[in-house]
């Protein structure tokens, strides 16, 4: 039931029947319904490390250099040493995931994961660091990292069926930059011969495919070359399938793999099942997160938050706390640290 703001004279009581709460299967990994839950339940330390501990290793405990299963616990560290002769190592849960050499506590570091793959528009540094008590800096960096987790890292199948494609330019009004800005972006045109078409100059193009009600995949490309566009379509989408975009596919050879159809923005955007809003609503999420929440992204950064809101869009019929373990259950696929993460921008 939703409450509306229209005044009316009429006063309706309703009796809201009494939710019943799911029993607890303790087998399985607690799964928090809203962030407030969340909170409460990891603001133990020790809870907070178990927890972690059982999503790193649901299978038991192995050493991270040797995969070995033997090994001791020092209680005092929180850490294991394995017993394995040949390695004899220490390790914890945060080596070689997204946490490692973090002074974070795992009850902020939950918090700061809930909160991106939840929030819509996405969150900010700002906004995070205000949360949880750390510094904008550590925000920013802690952001990144759950960026580069959540990042789809392979794909096991390719899209099928009614497959909508199209093109996004990423960036602020060429007019509206400093003069500083300009002269970088023209010196930069002339080395790669871009075009300034459509608006082009100074901004990034993203380039996106969408299975009508399933997933999306996007990247980053240089231009709108024919070459680009339809090597990414071959390597995301099954040939055969029904490709649908707007005018600036109409190439023959787009035509050769998919069955494809496309309409002309400048006379329609729908004639019967042929249309690319879905993609459409892609961008439109993207962009305002980009606007509203990140105001201003440079461009070697633009891909993390181009996968950042791949992850949300692809499990946008998820729970709040399914999203939550889904991002977890992929903080061991990346390590990111400071230097790789600023060294781009220092090239």
């Amino acid at each position: 039931m939703n409450i509306l703001d229209t005044p009316a004279d009429t006063t309706y009581i309703v009796c809201m029947p009494k939710r019943k709460e799911p029993e607890r299967d303790d087998s399985k990994p607690f799964v928090p319904r809203a962030l407030q839950a969340a909170i409460e339940h990891f603001a133990d330390k020790d809870v907070a490390h178990g927890y972690a501990v059982a999503m790193r290793w649901p299978d038991g405990i192995r050493c991270t250099f040797c995969d070995s299963s033997d090994y001791t616990y020092i209680s005092t560290r929180k850490i294991w040493k394995c017993k394995n002769k040949d390695c004899r190592k220490q390790f914890s849960f945060r080596i070689g995931t997204i946490f490692e050499d973090s002074p974070i506590s795992m009850s902020k570091w939950f918090v700061a994961i809930w909160m991106l793959v939840n929030c819509k528009n996405g969150v900010s540094s700002y906004e995070l660091h205000r949360a949880i008590g750390v510094t904008q800096k550590t925000a920013w960096f802690m952001l990144h990292r759950v960026r580069a987790a959540i990042k789809a890292k392979s794909f096991n199948k390719k899209l099928a069926g009614v497959v909508e494609a199209d093109e996004c330019f990423i960036g602020g009004l060429f007019k509206n930059m400093h003069e500083r800005r300009k002269a970088k972006v023209r010196a930069e045109s002339e080395v790669r011969n871009s075009s300034t078409a459509r608006g082009a100059v100074g901004k990034t193009l993203v380039q996106a495919v969408l299975e009508r009600d399933g997933e999306v995949r996007a990247r980053i490309i240089k231009d709108t070359g024919l070459g680009q566009r339809l090597q990414f379509l071959l390597d995301n989408v099954e040939e055969g399938s029904q490709l649908m975009t707007d005018d600036g596919y109409n190439f023959a050879a787009f035509r050769e793999n998919f069955v494809h159809d496309y309409v002309s923005h400048a006379h329609e955007y729908v004639r019967g099942n042929v249309h690319t809003n879905g993609v459409e609503n892609f961008w439109s999420l993207l962009q305002r997160g980009l606007l509203g929440t990140y105001v201003n992204v440079e461009p070697f950064h633009l891909s993390a938050y181009v996968d950042e809101q791949c992850f949300r869009f692809n499990n946008r019929k998820a729970t709040d706390g399914e999203r939550f373990l889904r991002a977890l259950a992929m903080v061991g696929t990346a390590r990111l640290t400071y230097k790789d993460l600023t060294r781009v921008e220092q090239a």
